[in-house]
């Protein structure tokens, strides 16, 4: 299959339905894969092509990237024709209150798109209150330094 069309298609299905339903603050949706083709044949996507259809956008990474979850997919056994229906759901955070993530954007809060420094202040704030129990259970940041040392001037 050929990358480059797999991310028309994804685009498509991106712009097309699944962010307007998003926007529109909808928590569960659905692409019918015959409704895609005539947008992506009108950019030059090979007829008939189904199968990469349908795959483009059940791929483990698209539904990560956008916030999804897939509720069932409707077709035949083998869900590589053009009568397939996949039906969404928006995923929850896996943040302790499970609220569902921001409607604007994708899992657990974030942006559809997001620039590095973005992306790199979201996975840097995970790490935040790591060590907050560990210092507390010695005693605060004081106590946990004399635990840290005195373990490394014994084994010296």
């Amino acid at each position: 299959m050929n990358h480059g069309l797999s991310d028309q298609v994804r685009s498509v299905a991106l712009d097309e339905y699944i962010r307007p339903a998003i926007q529109t603050g909808k928590l569960h949706f659905s692409v019918a894969v015959r409704d895609l083709m005539p947008i992506l044949q009108k950019n030059g996507f090979p007829k008939g092509n189904w199968p990469q259809v349908c795959s483009a956008i059940q791929t483990g990474r698209f539904l990560r990237e956008n916030g999804l979850e897939i509720d069932r997919v409707d077709g035949p056994p083998k869900k590589q024709s053009p009568t397939v229906i996949v039906h969404y759901r928006l995923a929850r955070s896996n943040g302790p209150t499970g609220e569902l993530g921001n409607v604007h954007g994708g899992a657990q809060g974030r942006p559809l798109s997001e620039t590095p420094e973005e992306r790199a202040y979201r996975l840097t704030e995970r790490l935040r209150g790591l060590m907050k129990n560990e210092i507390a259970a010695h005693g605060g940041a004081s106590g946990y330094m004399r635990w840290v040392r005195g373990y490394d001037e014994e084994e010296a």
